[in-house]
């Protein structure tokens, strides 16, 4: 019995252990610097609540954390579909104003390693800005550090939340800098092939809701030559 008992705790805290150091990692540092801070092209940027409630309209399966927007939307149940989630939302320019209509598809990768630091989401844009044109975005997103730094210490809090301030890059991919594909659709983003970056700036969590007090923002990059966007020069 002693030996077994000894067994048995040795294994608890090697599982404990290497649950800390899968929770610590510090292989996985937060990316907090865009690449496209050293480009040498215009950048636009598109801002955007993260709240599901703040959407035009936000669905899923209709049994994820957060629930659709408005009630009764039409929910994704589907095989195909039930791990997508859709969001519909106005994005804003750098002065806050109205800019842009954003459709954004996300859905969870076959691609995620946990152990490996990677909790991956394949998500795509569909942007049309009146008067401008519409692009199209394709990214591979790691949120596995939102989710050490936010989510997990949202559902270890007493309160089932988080409150503070944290930001950083989520996009991954495809791009071999951890860049998204921009390709322009019509009016001036008519023949773009660019390169994208999506952040996330968090102030506050809900185990029961998700996003609180969050906002995104997708950063663009736009060749000289194409730098016609009146909404963020």
């Amino acid at each position: 019995m002693k030996y077994l008992l000894s067994l048995v705790l040795g294994m608890v805290i090697g599982v404990a252990v290497f649950l800390a150091l899968l929770y610590v990692n510090p292989l996985a540092a937060q990316n907090r610097l865009s690449p496209l801070s050293v480009s040498d092209n215009d950048v636009i940027t598109f801002n955007y609540s993260a709240v599901a409630a703040d959407a035009l309209v936000y669905t899923n399966d209709g049994e994820s954390r957060i629930a659709p927007y408005p009630a009764k939307v039409l929910q994704l149940w589907e095989p195909t579909v039930r791990h997508t989630d859709v969001m519909v939302t106005v994005m804003r320019d750098s002065r806050n104003q109205p800019a842009a209509i954003g459709i954004k598809f996300s859905s969870d990768s076959e691609r995620t390693r946990i152990l490996n630091s990677e909790a991956i989401v394949d998500s795509a844009w569909h942007i049309y800005a009146p008067g401008q044109g519409s692009l199209f975005v394709e990214q591979q997103e790691n949120l596995w550090t939102y989710l050490r730094e936010i989510v997990i210490p949202a559902h270890w809090s007493s309160a089932d939340s988080w409150r503070g301030s944290w930001s950083g890059n989520v996009t991954s991919g495809p791009g071999a800098l951890g860049t998204g594909r921009v390709v322009g659709g019509s009016g001036v983003f008519a023949g773009l092939d660019s390169d994208s970056v999506e952040s996330l700036n968090a102030k506050a969590y809900a185990v029961a809701g998700g996003p609180v007090a969050m906002d995104g923002e997708l950063a663009i990059e736009i060749p000289r030559r194409d730098a016609l966007l009146t909404a963020d020069p």
